[in-house]
């Protein structure tokens, strides 16, 4: 391209910048951030390399272990959920091993598939939507398959609204297969509900800002087990941004490797103090509470849902659309009409199911006025019930 030619290029014309309307937003992630929160990230930028950005990082990181239940150092990224699966993967496996990845729904599948792209050999549980993993089922699988060198699950599958019982299926692993690494997926649970890391002997956890943590998006929260830090120092998948050793090293110092947000740092720093001043068991408690509230609503109203309720997310409730409501439809009124944001179907399950997020910071009477809508645009639609 020449130099004349660069200057014709005109100024691009874009729809003007408009004020984002006030929302009741109940998807799955991004989350609400409490006003006090938002605010905090007004604060001046400093050196992510000087005393200001160390002091909260040696804050942030013991508070992250107490809720992600672990001795071992939790690292942070600047990346999304599919940052720790991607990160995960390269830091404990080499081309050509052989991993399992159970698999009940979307983020279960995301895993193997980023798995197959570095050159793993897969082998996949797989359960239907909307129902969790069966520990007979696994135990039965894995004593069938060649030797193996991970088992990788979700413990909440979002697309879902389905809660894996990572205790059970670890201690079952760990039976069988007393060296091989476990990895869970924790992106829309840790910090909601129960998820105890070293407890229930678990290798590789992982979550995102965005979801449980009052948090924008932004930032990848990683911890891994002393089995976990050996294997990394023989893996041989490449990696480079998400190198564990690296990050560790610049932790030591309350650094990053590369450039942190610094602004979603301060956003987490006064979360995490906001949450221990709530008390954890208190968060599980209000959670678990808003979960039965949905789920009971949603049934009063003659709705089916996706998930057994014995596996029923407390993060996240799927809801079957009744017969003759378009989905879509319904959706767009409740998003344009009430200002009600609910999350759609994902794949197959596009305009067949509808999602409620009900995770980190939320007021019950926020989630009362969602469902409200949902009966009212659901009788609009001839759906009685």
């Amino acid at each position: 391209m020449t130099i004349q030619e660069r200057k014709s290029i005109p100024i691009p014309q874009v729809e003007a910048r408009v004020p984002i309307p006030q929302q009741n937003l109940r998807i799955p992630g991004p989350t609400t951030v409490p006003p006090v929160i938002l605010a905090e990230m007004a604060r001046p930028m400093i050196n992510h390399r000087g005393p200001e950005f160390a002091a909260i990082m040696r804050r942030v990181t013991p508070r992250l272990q107490y809720f992600f239940q672990t001795a071992s150092p939790v690292l942070t990224y600047p990346a999304s959920g599919t940052g720790g699966q991607e990160s995960a993967i390269a830091n404990l496996f080499s081309a050509g091993d052989h991993i399992v990845v159970i698999t009940i729904g979307s983020f279960g599948n995301r895993l193997a598939k980023i798995a197959e792209t570095y050159g793993l050999q897969v082998s996949r549980i797989e359960f239907p939507w909307g129902q969790a993993a069966d520990p007979d089922i696994v135990e039965a699988r894995l004593k069938t398959f060649k030797p193996y060198s991970g088992v990788l699950m979700t413990h909440n599958e979002t697309s879902t609204g389905v809660m894996n019982d990572v205790q059970t299926l670890a201690a079952l692993v760990r039976r069988l297969a007393p060296d091989t690494l476990i990895v869970v997926d924790a992106v829309s649970s840790l910090g909601c509900v129960p998820m105890e890391m070293d407890p229930w002997d678990v290798d590789v956890v992982f979550t995102g800002s965005q979801k449980g943590w009052m948090t924008p998006p932004g930032l990848m929260m990683i911890a891994a087990s002393p089995r976990a830090w050996e294997a990394s120092k023989a893996a041989r998948l490449p990696r480079f941004y998400f190198d564990w050793a690296s990050s560790r090293k610049k932790l030591e110092l309350g650094q990053h490797p590369t450039t942190p947000p610094i602004s979603i740092f301060y956003a987490l720093d006064l979360a995490l103090e906001m949450m221990l001043a709530e008390g954890r068991e208190a968060i599980f408690a209000r959670h678990q509470r808003i979960g039965d509230y949905v789920r009971l609503r949603a049934k009063a109203m003659g709705l089916q849902l996706l998930a057994d309720h014995a596996y029923a997310s407390n993060t996240v409730t799927a809801v079957m659309t009744p017969e003759g409501v378009d989905t879509k439809a319904m959706l767009k009124k409740l998003r344009e009409q009430d200002r009600i944001v609910l999350g759609g179907g994902q794949e197959h399950l596009d305009g067949k199911i509808f999602r409620v997020g009900h995770l980190g910071f939320f007021q019950h009477a926020e989630l009362v006025e969602a469902m409200d809508a949902v009966e009212k645009r659901l009788h609009e639609f001839g759906f009685k019930g």
